[in-house]
């Protein structure tokens, strides 16, 4: 209910801006003031204080933010939860994966492993594979050669052997005997394209042949000769030598009175007179009684006393010294050692010349054949055919 007011009342109404006019300053407000009255009335309305209203604010403040911070808290309990959860999920998963990874692995292991097998097999079949096709191109190749290429190959070939055996042997025979065969052989082909290799055999024959080879199987059998007639060689201290020839002058008388007696009887028969007869028997027996008593004393010169003081003992050392130096002249020559040779073979000369009687014609054959032995016992090797061997080389790459 309204309190009664005391005093006149006050015009109230305000003056609005909108009412001033334009360009007119505003007109300050008139405020109401009431007038003092004698009496005032004992009751009044009560208004709320302030502190009230702020400690409501406030309380509501809180509850909204205790509101708030439950609910994130409550997100982020969820958003913890959903993390395990998706933890637990992914390392599960990873797990799984690396299970299944290990199993790949091994898997992968194996597969290698079969594959390298496999490869090993397939590179060992290529290989048997390459090798049967060289093979067979090789033996396509001989069989689509011509019959030139095939003279041409076989040329070659028996050559290179034949300077193999020459080598091993010391002898030119077998190079001689090839390049007169392969000579022989192009001129009953008679191919013009094959005329350049013909006149290039000839030519390494006929230097082959000039080339003067030392033949060691012939120098070989010329040893064994002398020593198998060493046993034989009479000494110059035996006395063999004065008896040996004392049958061949026996021989002679014996002859000379066969002789003489033919003689006889044919002029017994003509003269029949028996002085005359006994007059030709007398001479022959005289001269037969002169050369035996010739025969008892023999003087000759000896240029070697050494020679003559050998015993009848020592001459069997004497003879197997000698048979010695030739083996090892021998041995020495199969082995392409010819200095040692010469000196073997100079030393056996000396020993016929000084201990053995060259007068007697086996020491001389023997002498000489150690001589020819010495003569030929030297290194000269087989001269190459290297104009052959390009010749064929050149007729081949012309193809």
């Amino acid at each position: 209910m309204a309190a009664p007011t005391i005093g006149p009342p006050v015009n109230a109404t305000p003056v609005s801006a909108e009412s001033t006019p334009a360009g007119a300053a505003p007109a300050t407000p008139v405020v109401p003031v009431a007038a003092p009255s004698s009496t005032s009335t004992p009751t009044s309305t009560p208004t709320p204080g302030v502190p009230g209203r702020w400690i409501a604010v406030g309380a509501a403040v809180l509850a909204a933010l205790a509101t708030a911070a439950a609910v994130l808290a409550w997100g982020a309990q969820q958003r913890v939860k959903s993390l395990e959860t998706e933890l637990v999920r992914r390392q599960q998963d990873s797990g799984s994966q690396a299970t299944e990874a290990r199993t790949l692995a091994r898997q992968a292991e194996l597969t290698a492993r079969e594959t390298a097998a496999k490869l090993a097999l397939l590179e060992a079949r290529v290989a048997e594979t390459s090798m049967q096709r060289t093979q067979i191109e090789e033996l396509i190749q001989a069989l689509a050669r011509s019959r030139d290429e095939n003279v041409l190959a076989d040329l070659d070939a028996a050559i290179r052997v034949a300077m193999q055996q020459s080598a091993i042997t010391g002898s030119a025979d077998p190079l001689v005997l090839t390049l007169k065969q392969a000579e022989e052989r192009l001129a009953r082909i008679n191919q013009p394209r094959l005329e350049r290799v013909r006149r290039a055999v000839a030519q390494d024959l006929e230097r082959t042949r000039s080339a003067g080879v030392t033949d060691i199987n012939l120098l070989t059998i010329r040893l064994d000769e002398v020593i198998r007639q060493v046993d034989d060689l009479p000494l110059l201290s035996t006395a063999e030598r004065r008896v040996s020839a004392r049958p061949a002058r026996s021989a002679q008388a014996a002859a000379a009175v066969s002789a003489a007696s033919a003689a006889s009887e044919a002029a017994s028969s003509a003269a029949s007179t028996w002085a005359t007869q006994f007059g030709q028997r007398w001479g022959i027996f005289g001269a037969y009684l002169w050369d035996e008593i010739k025969g008892l004393v023999r003087v000759t010169r000896i240029d070697q006393p050494e020679a003559m003081l050998v015993a009848p003992e020592q001459a069997f050392f004497l003879r197997e010294n000698l048979k010695l130096r030739l083996l090892n002249a021998r041995l020495a020559l199969l082995s392409r050692q010819f200095d040692t040779a010469q000196a073997d073979l100079r030393d056996a000369q000396a020993a016929l010349d000084r201990y053995f009687d060259r007068s007697t014609r086996k020491v001389t054959v023997a002498a000489e054949l150690v001589k020819q032995v010495t003569t030929q016992a030297r290194l000269v090797t087989a001269p190459r055919p290297d104009a052959t061997l390009a010749a064929i080389a050149t007729a081949s790459a012309g193809r």
